[in-house]
């Protein structure tokens, strides 16, 4: 087979194109949030034993999570080889749209927990069906001084979801309204599916690229395993110092306050430490040993970028679970009080992200950074005095600090990382960053679950305490990370043109 030139853009696009070309993003990320956040914690409430309720979302999470990491790419490696009429990346899009309908049904047709977790791995099958390839759609029909603009629309279109599962999904599932919420949910799905196989334009390729297939799936193999590695690493060396402390404690005071101190010290430990091993795990099986040595900083990226996003996805996740401790409600009120938070997180997020842009191009990005993990870390600590002040008014403080905090992390880490990245090779180091966004749930909920039910089965309240204190703490661990990076020369790291993800 011989290689060919995949066609490049030369159209000029006008406003409406960077529209249809990212629209599907919108109906993307509110399917991602609306299952991840809404649908799954409300069943597994209702479908799990109580006291193992934080445990079994982890699971299921941390499952579905190691499924996307495995066909997202495995899909987008398709369709750069796919010869199709229609294009190569559309038919996977509509192909994954219409197969999240028949799933999305299936998780609302579900009646106990072991149907609700076939369903959600099933979808989350489908969801990487289309997630994957649509990543190639900027590259594939933008030409590249247009590209800042077409990557904008699309960041617009990954932050609005927020807001909008906040004040609609999330509100009709409190209210008992599931199905509804289901079909709206599938309803923006398909309009954005379809609208986009209308109006976005792809020239099909007529003979299939003579690029190797297994090269980037072993990778993807490696970082999968290297992440993985830091969570066994991480929960070893918690054990051995939580142990010792808590053996330490149980000599002053007793048996039961030596098992707690072991296990919440060990708990976040474990977090922390899992963090580390796996980024330098996973960087060093996907670029080398050398490799990732010469390029401590951009690896250090990557640990202050999974840092700060574990901690915003695991207070995210287990959010409705600590609304009813907090406030003593049932799931559906908890719903309800997550979707307030959301919506508030999502609209000052939104706001922080875009005058972070400004920012960055005038302000160090390190001093950005770092101030984006303190003020997350703030926003943590406030939300965990719900369990002693349980005040809606603190939900929108708390809400208000960490969407200020993550639009400004999103925007400024962003463009740290592509002035890290070596310009000869920034394809190849920026998709390991994909670390952090599969590690963050997988790190953060794989520990954060079990630690929070066994530390409350014991003394009720104690494993949401300490849990997400954890994650304020991921926070400032975040800011701490930066010490290791060093700022490159520019005649050897020159930006790269690239927005956040």
């Amino acid at each position: 087979m011989t290689a060919i030139a995949v066609p490049q853009p030369a159209k000029r696009l006008r406003w409406y194109d960077f529209l249809f070309i990212n629209l599907f993003w919108l109906g993307l990320n509110t399917r991602n949030t609306a299952v991840g956040s809404v649908f799954m914690p409300y069943l597994v409430a209702l479908y799990a034993p109580t006291a193992w309720k934080n445990t079994a979302l982890s699971g299921m999470t941390t499952a579905g999570l190691i499924i996307a990491m495995i066909v997202q790419p495995l899909a987008g490696l398709f369709s750069d080889r796919s010869t199709s009429r229609y294009g190569r990346r559309r038919p996977f899009i509509l192909v994954g749209a219409l197969l999240d309908l028949v799933f999305l049904v299936a998780i609302g047709l579900s009646w106990n927990y072991f149907s609700l977790l076939i369903a959600v791995l099933l979808f989350q099958v489908s969801a990487n069906i289309s997630h994957g390839p649509l990543q190639g759609l900027i590259p594939d029909l933008v030409p590249e001084d247009q590209r800042g603009r077409a990557s904008a629309v699309k960041a617009l279109f990954e932050l609005v979801p927020i807001f909008v599962v906040g004040i609609s999904i999330a509100k009709m599932v409190g209210a008992g309204y599931l199905a509804w919420a289901i079909v709206t949910t599938g309803a923006l799905i398909l309009i954005t599916a379809v609208v986009t196989m209308f109006t976005v334009k792809e020239e099909p390729l007529e003979t299939k690229p003579d690029v190797s297939f297994w090269p980037p799936m072993v990778r993807v193999f490696l970082m999968l395993g290297g992440i993985l590695l830091g969570v066994a690493a991480g929960l070893l060396g918690g054990a051995l110092v939580g142990g010792m402390l808590g053996l330490i404690t149980w000599i002053f005071t007793g048996k039961t306050t030596a098992i707690a101190v072991a296990v919440s010290v060990g708990g976040v430990l474990a977090m922390a430490m899992a963090v580390v091993i796996g980024v330098w795990a996973g960087a060093t099986t996907a670029i080398g040993r050398a490799e990732a040595h010469n390029h401590s900083s951009f690896v250090w990226w990557i640990v202050n970028r999974l840092f700060f996003l574990a901690g915003i996805t695991s207070l995210q996740r287990f959010a409705p679970y600590f609304f009813m401790y907090s406030f003593k409600i049932d799931i559906g009120l908890a719903t309800i009080f997550y979707g307030n938070l959301i919506t508030v997180v999502g609209i000052f997020t939104l706001a922080s992200a875009l005058a972070g842009g400004w920012l960055a191009d005038r302000f160090s990005h390190k001093l950005l950074v770092g101030l984006s993990g303190i003020l997350a870390a703030l926003g943590g600590f406030l939300l965990l005095g719900t369990i002693w002040v349980p005040n809606q008014a603190l939900i929108y403080v708390a809400g208000t600090i960490l969407g200020l905090a993550s639009g400004l992390f999103l925007t400024t880490n962003w463009a740290m990382g592509t002035n890290l990245a070596p310009a000869a090779q920034a394809g190849l180091f920026l998709g390991i960053s994909n670390l952090a966004g599969a590690g963050a749930g997988i790190i953060g909920g794989s520990i954060g679950g079990p630690v929070a039910d066994y530390l409350n089965l014991n003394n009720p309240g104690l494993g949401y305490f300490v849990v997400f204190a954890g994650y304020a703490i991921l926070f400032i661990l975040s800011t701490v990370s930066l010490r290791f990076i060093r700022k490159p020369e520019p005649s050897i790291y020159p930006l790269v043109a690239e927005q956040p993800k």
